[in-house]
């Protein structure tokens, strides 16, 4: 389903699904990223849905808190402060991670994959620029991922979507696009 007008990357809060039809595949990023060849299987069969908090706390800086549910298996939640600050974070499927999350104007964004397709209200409003890295001493991993979030127009309806770039342990380089439809307003 669109995602109404009044939902910008101002306020993301809302209860979003994962559209698989329209998103790319994303298997060999959580392969790189030493997910197993289950979790893997299990994730493609199930539904994912985002439960968004976005807000600022007393200081004026934002927050977005992501649980996210999975069909089947346990889901992750993200807490990202949009500071630029780095931060470790231990997670469920992907182990000790440090990251930093931030509202960017796309001319902060050299990558042209991230930058490109957005709507001229999230053009207007700034991308979600993500960045994460596996903890490499603490999980013998190592990958980095970025992305940026917003509202894009496909198929004539405006959606919310993820645009990940990432570097796997070998160097390989895959970009996706996770797109998601809007199920409900947030509570």
């Amino acid at each position: 389903m669109a995602a109404p007008p009044s939902i910008t990357t101002l306020d993301l809060s809302a209860t979003w699904v994962m559209n698989k039809a329209l998103s790319d595949e994303t298997d060999e990023i959580l392969r790189l990223q030493g997910v197993s060849w289950f979790t893997r299987r299990a994730i493609s069969l199930a539904t994912i849905t985002l439960y968004v908090r976005h807000y600022k706390d007393d200081d004026g800086i934002e927050h977005i808190d992501i649980d996210q549910k999975l069909t089947g298996i346990p889901g992750t939640s993200e807490y990202r402060i949009l500071d630029w600050t780095l931060r470790e974070h231990e997670d469920y499927l992907f182990g000790p991670v440090i990251g930093k999350s931030r509202r960017a104007k796309l001319d902060e964004i050299e990558n042209e994959f991230l930058r490109d397709g957005w709507l001229p209200d999230t053009v207007e409003s700034g991308v979600i620029n993500s960045y994460v890295k596996s903890d490499t001493p603490k999980s013998s991993t190592s990958w980095i991922v970025e992305q940026t979030w917003g509202f894009e127009n496909i198929d004539d309806e405006r959606r919310y979507v993820r645009h990940v770039d990432f570097i796997g342990p070998g160097n390989e380089h895959i970009q996706a696009r996770l797109v998601y439809d809007f199920y409900a307003f947030a509570s």
